[in-house]
């Protein structure tokens, strides 16, 4: 494969059926759209983990939680474990991140020749109460976090838009520089991470009487698993939000998906003016989706669906327009996929990676015996891991 520009534009927390290419009814995604529409979308891409830092180090790894070590969220990436961007550095490719990493801190070696703005762990420190087990510590206040919600405009929000602006920049200054090596260039957005907060043009596209109540809730008579309920436990409140209240929430989820959207929008447009619309391969994945409300959860760390499935497109050269693939993808498939976007042999040791290359996957899209494995071990968890059968168990039961 002809080694071209790579753009990786990354989220927080979407849910991968929150987008008009998706088929849902309600959210505006123009510009995810157009671009899956000039390339393939998967239908069955997972996390492997269902939390921010675990999934993120999973991601540059190429490895599975179980094999990597970072476990939760008081253990962010630390290059420690070789990532595809220590690879790409020694092989002398440009490489730079704008945006959110959520590492460990922004001074590790983690491959980037450099960080522009980067959202790290605060202190490098992490969730360390997430790893107590005996007893399991209880966070009251659960309820705020969907309570808090609304229009406005965010901390994260104002965030994003500094993410996309110099995201623009970096293209535009890229494009006139007379260095003509292909290069690498990750994007990371924060929308729709909670707080649910989302400037108002956003907001009110989603009036609140369109808004359905969530699917499989308590108060209506379903039973939640019991790992699960023991879960909850450790986020009393969250389940007892006011239905107005879970409306407010879901419109400005779903806000922040046309936010999210309208950034990514703007850094295509600005791709094409640098004129590297046709040498670019593009890539949108998020880290982990959103239970937004199903069976009373919201945020992420549970293995259904809901949190466990991403959004991911791709589009460029070698890629099929307007095409799905429904072989199950993992992130430990970002690996080897971004090594042959620009042309970069595997070495011995990183051929026996677990992850096959999403190009693979797109000559092989309806590959039902591929099996990918998504797993937890961080804040809530009783038991120290969960089995990919404890996901298929949980999916099963609905």
């Amino acid at each position: 494969m002809d080694a071209q520009n790579l753009l990786i534009i990354m989220s927080d927390q979407h849910h991968p059926k929150l987008m008009g290419c998706a088929g849902h009814e309600m959210v505006k995604t123009p510009n995810l759209d157009a671009l899956a529409a000039r390339g393939t979308r998967f239908t069955s891409a997972y996390t492997s983990c269902p939390i921010c830092v675990p999934a993120r180090a999973s991601l540059m790894t190429g490895r599975y939680v179980h094999q990597d070590g970072y476990w939760d969220n008081a253990m962010g990436y630390d290059g420690a474990v070789p990532g595809w961007g220590h690879k790409l550095r020694r092989e002398g490719i440009p490489m730079e991140s704008i945006g959110k990493l959520h590492f460990s801190n922004e001074t590790d070696d983690t491959g980037f020749d450099r960080q522009t703005i980067p959202m790290h762990i605060k202190d490098g420190i992490g969730q360390v109460w997430g790893s107590v087990r005996e007893p399991l510590p209880v966070r009251e206040g659960a309820e705020g976090m969907v309570g808090y919600s609304g229009a406005g405009t965010s901390d994260y929000n104002r965030y994003d838009l500094a993410v996309t602006r110099q995201t623009c920049e970096w293209l535009k200054k890229r494009s006139q520089s007379s260095d003509s090596r292909p290069w690498v260039l990750y994007a990371g957005l924060v929308a729709p991470h909670f707080p649910y907060i989302v400037p108002e043009e956003f907001f009110k596209m989603y009036p609140l009487t369109d808004i359905q109540k969530a699917h499989a809730h308590p108060e209506n008579g379903y039973i939640r698993h019991p790992w699960v309920e023991r879960f909850m436990q450790v986020f009393p409140g969250m389940d007892r939000n006011s239905e107005e209240e879970r409306r407010v929430a879901t419109a400005a989820y779903f806000g922040l998906c046309s936010f999210l959207d309208h950034n990514i929008g703007r850094m295509l447009e600005a791709l094409a003016e640098a004129g590297y619309a046709d040498n670019t391969r593009v890539i949108y994945t998020s880290d982990h989706g959103d239970m937004i409300g199903s069976r009373g959860q919201w945020g992420k760390c549970l293995l259904y669906d809901d949190s466990t499935s991403i959004p991911l497109i791709m589009a460029g050269a070698d890629i099929p327009g307007n095409s799905i693939c429904e072989t199950p993808v993992s992130m430990v498939d970002f690996y080897p996929t971004i090594l042959e976007s620009v042309d970069c042999a595997a070495a011995p040791e990183e051929k026996s990676l677990p992850g096959q290359s999403l190009y693979r996957s797109m000559n092989n899209p309806t590959d039902e015996n591929r099996v990918v494995f998504s797993e937890y071990h961080a804040v809530g968890a009783p038991l120290r891991q969960i089995s990919g059968k404890i996901l298929k168990y949980l999916n099963l039961l609905g």
